[in-house]
């Protein structure tokens, strides 16, 4: 179906979409693709509305090849294929949209997880304290301590922050430059322990990371990145994510948690300590404020535990 090609290709270009946006809708189109060519329908122009709905049937029921998806993904799904017949019509390459009509499934908004202040500081407390005392080991340690630090003070996602480079770093305007989806720049402040962090790495570990890359293999771009692994490449979202599970293990911390953590507890204690919600969104990157008030939901559950184990008449 060349019209999804084309639809790709617009979103990569034209809209600067995120490699992982990209991915989802190409996934949800040629998934799209499939179901049509079951029905014998071979383009756009011959799809229906009834076409449309029945697709969203077919992913929430699964089938011999495919597991049922949740509401989330099918709306995810939906909204792909809404996409592509608004613009396969806008482009000429269909009479009309069809699917225009099709509403995604409504998705119940699910409350993000943080977790208290002090385990956010046990948390940090702990990064790299598994790792050796001298050379490589040491390096690691403060690797992983900067990387966490930087996390919560700043907010950012785990691809924003292992895709740093050094330029991206203002000691002096204690200030970071990320870059979030869809390629678009903020400027965030860091948190003086954070900072402490960051350049304790940068004088002491990273170099000694820098030194283990063979200068004929190394990845394009990794001699300007500021997180490193240990052959000197720059730091993966996998290998973040092992940094994190680590650190929480040496805490003693049993919940569940994930880069992604580190940046709604950023969002919520910046809440609960007074800041506005418009503030919170410009930190966090968020296009919309609608996105950012999700945080504010976290906040009144907490003011609504604590007024009913203190006020005389909650029960």
């Amino acid at each position: 179906m060349r019209e999804a090609d084309i639809f790709l290709d617009h979103l990569a270009v034209e809209r600067g979409a995120a490699p992982s946006t990209l991915s989802a809708y190409r996934r949800d189109l040629a998934r799209y693709r499939e179901f049509l060519n079951a029905r014998g329908i071979a383009d756009l122009e011959s799809v229906v509305e009834n076409d449309i709905g029945e697709f969203a049937v077919a992913l929430r029921a699964g089938d011999a090849q495919h597991s049922p998806l949740a509401p989330g993904s099918v709306a995810r799904a939906l909204i792909a294929v809404r996409g592509l017949h608004r613009f396969a019509a806008a482009e000429g390459m269909t009479g009309a949209d069809v699917a225009h009509a099709v509403k995604p499934p409504v998705v119940g908004q699910r409350l993000p997880k943080a977790l208290p202040i002090d385990q956010v500081l046990r948390l940090l407390e702990s990064a790299g304290a598994e790792a050796g005392s001298g050379g490589e080991g040491a390096a690691r340690g403060l690797r992983d301590r900067a990387l966490l630090e930087l996390l919560y003070s700043t907010g950012a996602r785990i691809s924003e922050t292992i895709g740093l480079d050094l330029d991206d770093l203002d000691p002096e305007s204690r200030a970071v430059v990320l870059r979030g989806k869809g390629g678009k720049q903020r400027i965030v402040p860091i948190g003086r322990p954070a900072l402490a962090a960051v350049d304790a790495y940068l004088v002491r570990g990273r170099p000694v990371l820098a030194a283990r890359a063979h200068s004929g293999r190394r990845a394009p771009g990794a001699a300007a990145a500021v997180f490193l692994n240990i052959r000197g490449g720059r730091l993966s979202r996998q290998s973040a994510w092992q940094v994190l599970q680590r650190a929480a293990e040496h805490a003693g911390i049993t919940a569940t948690v994930s880069p992604h953590t580190l940046r709604h507890s950023f969002a919520t204690h910046l809440l609960d300590g007074g800041a506005d919600v418009r503030v919170v969104q410009e930190l966090l990157g968020h296009a919309s404020v609608t996105t950012t008030q999700v945080y504010t939901l976290v906040t009144i559950g907490t003011l609504r535990e604590v007024w009913a184990t203190a006020h005389p008449r909650a029960r």
